[in-house]
């Protein structure tokens, strides 16, 4: 799904902490929808890598890469702009049913995920406290559109 690139051996930084999280909405017959509150999906990477001596690449690499492709494919409108835009959309959306629905279970039939960013100081502006270093600092958040899928499921 990904393209080949040599990363492995020189890898770019993240310049921000990212956290993904997932929440799921049913739609009743009448029309009542139920959502449920947010999964942490990027804590369950972590507490899945965690203490691991020789950790899984995909496990510690599979969601952010997902989400580091959505925004260059979808950019800031979060609309595709290409055929593989919808494709890295249905992608990220699949990880975050299946990891939603082996969390939580339950069936669901459409899903949203939230990404808050916090961007990591350069060295040396830890200890600044200028407004220009609080203010690129600050943590964004990011809403995506609720996503339709299959019920319970991938489609």
């Amino acid at each position: 799904m990904f393209e080949q690139n040599w990363r492995l051996f020189a890898p770019n930084p993240q310049s921000a902490n990212r956290q993904i999280s997932a929440r799921t909405r049913q739609t009743a017959p009448d029309g009542t929808a139920r959502v449920s509150g947010w999964i942490d999906l990027t804590a369950a990477d972590d507490a899945a890598v965690r203490h691991h001596v020789f950790p899984s690449h995909t496990a510690q690499n599979m969601l952010r890469q997902a989400w580091n492709t959505y925004l260059k494919t979808h950019g800031g409108d979060n609309r595709p702009h290409s055929e593989r835009a919808l494709m890295i959309e249905k992608y990220l959306r699949n990880i975050a049913v299946d990891r939603v629905a082996a969390q939580r279970g339950g069936t669901f039939d459409s899903i949203q995920l939230r990404v808050i960013s916090r961007p990591i100081a350069p060295p040396g502006a830890a200890g600044g406290s200028s407004p220009a270093a609080t203010a690129s600092t600050r943590a964004v958040t990011r809403y995506l559109p609720w996503w339709k899928v299959a019920s319970h499921g991938t489609d």
